[in-house]
C-alpha cells in the first residue's frame, strides 16, 4: 500500500510538470488533492459502497460534481490564460529490457530516498502522539464536526488518521462497518467527506516541494472546508430529499 501512496505522489510530482503554466499546475494540483483518492483507499470505499448500488452511484456521482464544479471555479478565480496543450507522442516501439530495468531501478530508488523517509518520520509522529495523548487531543477536537455530518464521534479517528495514512482511514470506516457502528446513509456521508479529505503525508510533501509552502498550505486548508462543507451538503441533500439507501 505504501507503493501505491509513492506511485500517486509520483503522479501528482511528474503529470502536472507537463502543463505549461503554473496556474495550470497549481489547479491541477488542488483537484487531485481534493477528489481523487489513492487506491488503497477506493478500493475498500468501493468495496464498502458496493452492497448498496445506489450509495455507490451517489457517491460516484458527487465526487465528479464537485470536482466539475471546483475545476471551474478555480479555472474563473485563479487568474490567467488558458494555454494550448500539446503533446508529442513518440513512435511506439518494443520497449528494451534494459531501458526497464533502468527506469525500475530509479523509481525504487527515488522511493527510498525521498518517500520512505516520509513514512518513518510519519510512523514516529504517531507513535509519540499515541504515547503522550496529542492524538487523542486532535480526535476529540473532531467530534463536533463529526455531529454536524451526523456521524458516531468514533468517525473522528478514522478521519485523522487517514491524513497519516489514506488506507487507515478506509480501514477504520470498515471496521466501524463490520460493527455495526453506520447505518448506509452515514457510510455514504463519511466515504464522501474521507474521499475530499486531506490527502497523505507523502502527496502534502510533494505538494510543499513543487508548488510551495504558502500555496500548498493554502490549497490544504481550502481542501479541509470543502471536504467537510461537502459532506455537511450531502447530508444535509439525504435529510430533504429523504433517500432511504
Amino acid at each position: 500500500m505504501q507503493e501505491r501512496r509513492s506511485s500517486e505522489s509520483y503522479i501528482l510530482r511528474v503529470v502536472t510538470r507537463t502543463l505549461e503554466t503554473r496556474r495550470e499546475r497549481i489547479i491541477a494540483t488542488f483537484l487531485l488533492s481534493l477528489t481523487i483518492p489513492c487506491s488503497a483507499q477506493l478500493g475498500v470505499i468501493l468495496a464498502l459502497l458496493s452492497e448498496s448500488l445506489l450509495s455507490l452511484a451517489i457517491w460516484s456521482c458527487y465526487i465528479v460534481m464537485i470536482f466539475i464544479i471546483v475545476g471551474w471555479l478555480s479555472g474563473k478565480l485563479i487568474p490567467g490564460n488558458s494555454s494550448a496543450f500539446y503533446m508529442e507522442i513518440p513512435p511506439l516501439r518494443l520497449p528494451l529490457l534494459s531501458n526497464v530495468l533502468h527506469k525500475a531501478f530509479i523509481r525504487m530508488w527515488w522511493y527510498f530516498v525521498e518517500i520512505l523517509p516520509v513514512f518513518m518520520v510519519t510512523s514516529l509522529i504517531m507513535w509519540l502522539g499515541d504515547r503522550y495523548g496529542m492524538l487523542a487531543y486532535l480526535i476529540s477536537s473532531l467530534e463536533p464536526i463529526m455531529g454536524l455530518l451526523r456521524l458516531p464521534i468514533e468517525t473522528a479517528q478514522p478521519f485523522l488518521l487517514g491524513f497519516f495514512r489514506r488506507d487507515y482511514g478506509a480501514a477504520g470506516l470498515y471496521e466501524m462497518c463490520a460493527n455495526h457502528s453506520l447505518s448506509k446513509e452515514q457510510l455514504l456521508i463519511a466515504s464522501a467527506t474521507l474521499t475530499l479529505f486531506l490527502p497523505c503525508v507523502a502527496q502534502v510533501a510533494v505538494m510543499i516541494k513543487e508548488r510551495g509552502l504558502f500555496v500548498a498550505f493554502i490549497m490544504l486548508c481550502s481542501v479541509i472546508l470543502l471536504a467537510f462543507m461537502g459532506g455537511l451538503l450531502l447530508s444535509r441533500l439525504l435529510i430533504f430529499f429523504t433517500i432511504q439507501l
